[in-house]
């Protein structure tokens, strides 16, 4: 009997969530960059291995919304917890614990409680970037808010059955025992996906991604929440991609003095799509995109 089952992954932005779900699933299921809520979707990266099969939900990061595609990716994250057979709440060892991290914590007590059967992890992440005492504090520290959300929501209970990982994603340290661990509480099932499969994520869709990655890497702090790439063309041999953006003056960033900084992105989204792969890409204006319920909609998220 093969075993299978989902894993939420859960954090506010920039603690790590998508380098922790690459690691986890030994692929680049998730494009990563320095900059808050790179991740858009619920992207689901698949890893089968001895006859278990983990899929993980890669979440868009928890914050405070200030624009209607803000609050759609928090909805996002909060509907990735429902019919899930775990849920690992990420928060970073070299920051004091916020606001954000709360809500994280708090989501993850609330789904447990829901769920008997559920697996809660927290995973200090980022460890190659803190001492070993400001990691044993940071566990600490988010062992009691477990307990005292748990004791507030009614459900003390749900802090015993929180599990602690200590990881350093983009080395690597750590993710193995979390691994192992959340192998072990996946339960009995059918394989969810093929057996082949590391993701999700459709071609044309990866390819977007792919840009945009590139394009928030380039303009991180200038215009990382506006930017949304898709595809327009897609076959074996070639790829047009649409960059859009809300004013004329994003425009201009991102095609650099004389287009360089367009080329500059062209070239390195290239280097990961198949050898030989022609990739074209176009800048639009797309006016207030992120607060139009129409274009959102259109976008499809």
């Amino acid at each position: 009997m093969t075993r299978a089952g989902l894993v939420a992954v859960l954090g506010r932005p920039n603690v790590g969530k998508s380098t922790l779900v690459n690691a986890l699933t030994r692929a680049k299921v998730s494009i990563t960059a320095p900059s808050p809520n790179t991740t858009r979707r619920a992207v689901r990266g698949v890893l089968t291995e001895g006859g278990i099969q983990m899929v993980f939900v890669d979440t868009p990061g928890l914050h405070r919304a200030q624009s209607t595609l803000g609050h759609r990716l928090n909805e996002a994250a909060r509907h990735a917890v429902t019919d899930v057979d775990a849920v690992v709440a990420v928060i970073e060892a070299p920051q004091v614990l916020g606001p954000g991290d709360r809500t994280t914590l708090a989501l993850l007590v609330r789904a447990a409680a829901g769920a008997p059967d559920l697996a809660p992890v927290v995973v200090v992440n980022k460890t190659d970037r803190a001492g070993r005492p400001t990691v044993v504090e940071q566990l600490v520290t988010a062992s009691r808010v477990v307990e005292e959300l748990a004791a507030a929501a009614g459900v003390p209970e749900v802090a015993s059955r929180v599990e602690y990982f200590a990881t350093a994603a983009r080395t690597g340290a750590g993710v193995e025992a979390l691994r192992d661990h959340l192998r072990a509480a996946m339960p009995e099932s059918p394989y969810l996906f093929d057996a082949d499969e590391v993701s999700d994520v459709e071609s044309a869709e990866w390819v977007a991604e792919l840009v945009r990655e590139q394009v928030v890497r380039r303009a991180r702090e200038e215009l990382p929440h506006a930017v949304h790439c898709r595809v327009t063309e897609l076959t074996e041999r070639r790829a047009r991609v649409e960059i859009v953006v809300e004013r004329p003056s994003q425009r201009a960033i991102v095609l650099g003095r004389g287009g360089l900084n367009l080329r500059a992105i062209g070239t390195a989204a290239r280097q990961q799509l198949p050898e030989g792969m022609y990739l074209e890409l176009r800048v639009v204006v797309e006016r207030d995109w992120q607060r139009r319920d129409d274009v959102l909609d259109r976008f499809g998220y």
